[in-house]
């Protein structure tokens, strides 16, 4: 089911909470160099990852810079040490294909319906290294950087699925809806 088609939009560009963003800095050093390919500097993973110490480039496919072609992000991949973002959800095969090929340590945020339910993504995770980030509740997302609370509830939960981040393929994290 596409993340576009259960909120009911033309677009699936759904913007992260900070308290679901949180979880994952434990893992990423301070210091470290991280891109965010599907963000804009009013991405709260941008100011979050700026806050915990780290140096973070940003991408978006509005300023030009499309994540699935190699040529335009070559530079990008050099400089990171980690790739950390919320992807569009209808392209999160043609994502995580690229990931892999890439070859840095990521963490993306993720529906997990579906995940898995293809021969070509069942085969692309059976045959590279990656773990899981569950969470102990749904994470809500914002339609809209104004908005004081998320307002898109999706009926599905949402994982950081990672590759050489986390200390075991399987890690459960709580999380504190605020």
């Amino acid at each position: 089911m596409k993340m576009d088609k259960v909120a009911g939009s033309g677009n699936d560009e759904f913007y992260t909470p900070k308290y679901a963003i949180e979880p994952i800095l434990k893992y990423i050093p301070k210091g470290s160099k991280v891109w965010c390919p599907f963000d804009t500097e009013r991405s709260l993973f941008y100011k979050i990852l700026v806050e915990h110490g780290c140096e973070v480039m940003v991408s978006h496919i509005e300023s030009g810079t499309d994540f699935l072609l190699a040529e335009q992000t070559k530079e990008h991949e050099k400089w990171c040490d980690y790739i950390v973002s919320n992807p569009p959800y209808s392209l999160k095969a043609e994502v995580f294909d690229r990931l892999f090929k890439i070859g840095k340590p990521f963490a993306m945020l993720v529906g997990v319906v579906g995940l898995f339910e293809s021969q070509k993504r069942y085969t692309m995770f059976k045959e590279n290294t990656f773990e899981i980030m569950y969470f102990n509740k749904r994470i809500s997302y914002f339609k809209d950087y104004n908005d004081e609370k998320p307002s898109m509830n999706p009926p599905f939960s949402s994982v950081y699925l990672c590759s050489r981040m986390l200390p075991q393929q399987i890690v459960f994290e709580d999380v504190t809806k605020k």
